[in-house]
């Protein structure tokens, strides 16, 4: 079987919250329904835009059952198990399983600690080892003191470990990893403001935090790409990072307090960024209306 397992475009959920933390589970379900309408096709669960790594196990656990629920088998679903705790992030691999995911990503062990490549691929391994699902190492600019593409070429050895979502913003890199295996390897565009960049170099599709504001465009661009459609994409490209300097424009530049209001007034229910991330105050969140109008995001 090809361990190219996953290709389109897939929202990097944000997780709706109330005040307290606790999941909307009604939102889940407008937001991945108003995605798959607009063309995407899956989802990215409990990731960085998710807020993942700062939710409780258990609250990890209600998002990923509430999206799964909610996609009903419509669009792919990949649900982030890293975790500080290293069981924990097993655990968690475990309960994507059983739920019905269809395929686990993690990011790198705790890069605090500086492990070595031989206790990352000692990780990975047994984190595929608690699943039989394909499994995405996520490549971060965290990473790039590592030699994370040699990591990876080790780690194609394990039967389920298909590739990675790759956030580096090296497209020569991204290039290289593609060639890893044949070309038979799993590579996914993280950068959203490089879609046709990370495309172009051979990605397979791509993830990003953005994508829920802007579902349609990136729809747009990943069909017209694969269409040969080459101007027309870049154009798109153009559209998308004119609505992202906007989602950046107000306030400390915390993104996905950005995206979250974007969604709240789009009509979804999101609920603020996870405490400690300040609110906007009444003339930011006018201001930033003002500047998602211009570009055409409301």
């Amino acid at each position: 079987m090809s361990k190219v397992r996953f290709e389109g475009v897939m929202a990097a959920l944000p997780t709706p919250l109330t005040d307290n933390g606790e999941i909307k589970v009604a939102t889940v379900k407008k937001l991945v329904d108003h995605s798959l309408d607009e063309g995407l096709h899956g989802f990215y669960v409990t990731g960085a835009t998710g807020e993942g790594v700062a939710l409780s196990a258990k609250k990890r656990e209600t998002m990923v059952n509430a999206v799964i629920e909610a996609n009903a088998g419509r669009g792919k679903v990949i649900v982030h198990i890293g975790a500080i705790d290293p069981y924990e992030a097993m655990a968690l691999t475990r309960q994507a399983t059983a739920v019905g995911a269809d395929g686990v990503s993690a990011m790198p062990p705790n890069y605090m600690f500086e492990y070595d490549a031989d206790e990352i691929v000692d990780y990975y391994t047994r984190l595929a080892g608690e699943t039989d699902l394909p499994l995405l190492l996520y490549a971060t600019p965290k990473t790039v003191a590592l030699d994370i593409n040699g990591i990876i070429e080790r780690l194609l050895a394990v039967p389920n470990i298909v590739g990675a979502k790759d956030t580096r913003a090296n497209y020569y890199k991204m290039w290289q990893l593609k060639q890893l295996n044949g070309g038979d390897v799993n590579v996914i565009n993280g950068p959203d403001q490089m879609l046709i960049c990370g495309l172009t170099m051979g990605a397979d599709g791509g993830i990003g935090g953005t994508y829920s504001v802007m579902p349609r465009w990136f729809a747009e661009l990943y069909k017209s790409f694969r269409s040969g459609k080459i101007d027309e994409a870049r154009a798109i490209q153009a559209k998308i990072n004119n609505g992202i300097h906007a989602l950046h424009a107000i306030g400390h530049g915390n993104g996905i307090r950005g995206v979250k209001t974007a969604l709240t007034l789009q009509g979804f229910d999101m609920g603020p960024a996870i405490c400690p991330a300040a609110r906007y105050t009444a003339d930011e969140m006018k201001e930033f209306a003002q500047k998602l109008k211009a570009v055409g995001i409301l």
